[in-house]
């Protein structure tokens, strides 16, 4: 359990410690008000709204704020004091697999490489976190590492979603 762990903590800091979550096996329970370090490594919600109205919502908290912009007029009015809609989170599963569309042929293609492409990302990302611990490089190069390994870190969640996004249509 983590209460607020990023308060206090400089970018290269923050960068391991979202590199080290990212690869826990356990399971965590995050309390922060971080947005950024919340998407990067949450992926289901339990979003204290008030009057004792708890939701359970499976995904980030950019998705939830995009669905409570699309579902949720109260929204816009997060100070108003209003009785609690008994609105259910959107459903995990989306439609029956006879009424999901095939993938294209070039959607096919851009599956196929975007497992490739994950790959060679986790094994490059893998690399650099080695090298960080192992504390033998100057203070530049560590810098350096860290700056790629969030742009690894966000290119993965990127086409991590996109592959996500292509499995669930094949």
């Amino acid at each position: 359990m983590l209460d607020e762990p990023t308060n206090d903590l400089d970018l290269p800091t923050l960068a391991i410690l979202e590199n080290f979550l990212s690869e826990y096996q356990g399971c965590l329970l995050i309390v922060s008000h971080d947005r950024y370090f919340m998407d990067r490594l949450v992926d289901h919600l339990l979003v204290l709204e008030g009057n004792g109205l708890v939701r359970d919502f499976p995904g980030n908290y950019s998705l939830y704020r995009d669905w409570q912009k699309d579902n949720d007029a109260d929204a816009a009015f997060p100070n108003e004091q209003v009785a609690p809609k008994a609105e259910p989170a959107p459903p995990v599963s989306s439609a029956p697999a006879a009424a999901r569309r095939q993938l294209s042929y070039k959607e096919k293609r851009e599956f196929e490489g975007l497992e490739q492409e994950i790959a060679s990302l986790t094994r490059e990302k893998q690399e650099i976190t080695e090298k960080l611990n192992s504390g033998a490089a100057p203070f530049d190069e560590l810098q350096k590492m860290s700056i790629r390994i969030g742009e690894i870190a966000q290119i993965l969640d990127d086409k991590e979603l996109r592959w996500l996004e292509l499995s669930e249509l094949g």
